[in-house]
Parts: structure tokens; C-alpha cells; sequence
């Protein structure tokens, strides 16, 4: 998880982006990931661990009536989230964990259900999704292996998203800085 982790902030640090993180199902994981890789102050601006559903709301913006009708656990759910706390944070990036650890079902949904989102500079709010991208997951195992594969999900999408912005000049820096040629 480190590796992927302090890949992602590699990234953000060459484009000299910031990230924000809204975690829900994972408590303060996925921040805890990234703060562990040296240097993450440079692009880590902080988290907001929203696990009552109000708190999404009130902390981060996520529609009201989009909770009442749907719960928590929702795609859309999971961009407001990133959206909302790329903005509550002053970050270029931000990213979202919602879903069910377990043991028991929640908002109707089986355990193992999770979303996760990445809101970045190029992401404009458009109705109620909220633009961005979500990954909706069925997850398998216990309460702890899902909380963690939803950690590696969502830094796999930023990573992604990430890879995918960059231009050939800053993958060329990147190489340089990393020894390659």
C-alpha cells in the first residue's frame, strides 16, 4: 500500500498538485497510507473522516435529499464526497471512500459494497453526480480486508487518473527524477 501510496504523491509533487481525502467505510485509512510515505506534506493537504451520514452532508456538502432517498452508500454519494472535500480543503485532487465493511448490511446494501471517487482540476460539478469518477465495487472477505482493498481501489483510480492527465513533458521529468532515461 506504501508503494502505491508514495507513488501517487510522486505524481502530485512533479505536477506540484494537492490532495485532499473524504473517507467514510475506511476511517482515516486511506490519509493514514499516504502520510506514511516520506515527503507527503508536500502534496497532502488533509482529510475529512465523515462516517455519520450527517457529517457528509454538513462537512462536505453531499445533497441532502441524495442521502435521504439513497443513504450513504451511493456513487453519486461517493463524488460529492471527493468534490466536496477537494473544496473544503483547497486541493487540486480530491478522492472518496463510502461503502459497507460489514458485518452487517447498511442503507439496504450487502456487505462488500463500496465506491470510491476521484475529483480532480479537470471535474466540474454538473447536477447531482458531481462529475468526476466513481468506481462501484463488490468486494469480498472480512470487515479489515475490505476496508484495505477499498484503500488500495481508490489509490488505484487517482493513480490512474493521474497517469492518464499527465503530459509527455512531465512524464519525461518524472523518469529523470526516478533515474530512467
Amino acid at each position: 500500500m506504501t508503494s502505491m501510496a508514495a507513488d501517487v504523491l510522486r505524481l502530485l509533487i512533479v505536477r506540484g498538485e494537492t490532495l485532499a481525502v473524504a473517507e467514510s467505510l475506511t476511517g482515516g485509512l486511506v490519509a493514514a497510507a499516504l502520510t506514511a510515505a516520506p515527503g507527503s506534506s508536500q502534496a497532502f493537504r488533509g482529510s475529512v473522516t465523515a462516517y455519520a451520514t450527517e457529517l457528509k452532508h454538513q462537512l462536505l456538502g453531499v445533497d441532502a435529499t441524495l442521502l435521504d432517498e439513497r443513504g450513504a452508500v451511493d456513487p453519486q454519494v461517493a463524488a460529492q464526497m471527493a468534490h466536496g472535500v477537494r473544496k473544503a480543503l483547497g486541493a487540486d485532487w480530491g478522492i472518496s471512500t463510502t461503502g459497507v465493511a460489514g458485518p452487517e448490511p447498511q442503507d439496504g446494501q450487502p456487505v462488500g459494497t463500496v465506491h470510491v471517487a476521484v475529483a480532480g482540476p479537470s471535474s466540474t460539478v454538473s447536477g447531482a453526480f458531481g462529475g468526476g469518477k466513481v468506481s462501484s465495487l463488490r468486494l469480498n472477505g472480512g470487515r479489515a480486508e475490505i476496508r484495505m482493498e477499498s484503500v488500495r481501489s481508490v489509490l488505484a483510480l487517482l493513480l490512474q487518473e493521474l497517469a492518464g492527465e499527465q503530459t509527455g513533458n512531465e512524464r519525461a521529468q518524472d523518469t529523470e527524477q526516478n533515474g530512467g532515461t
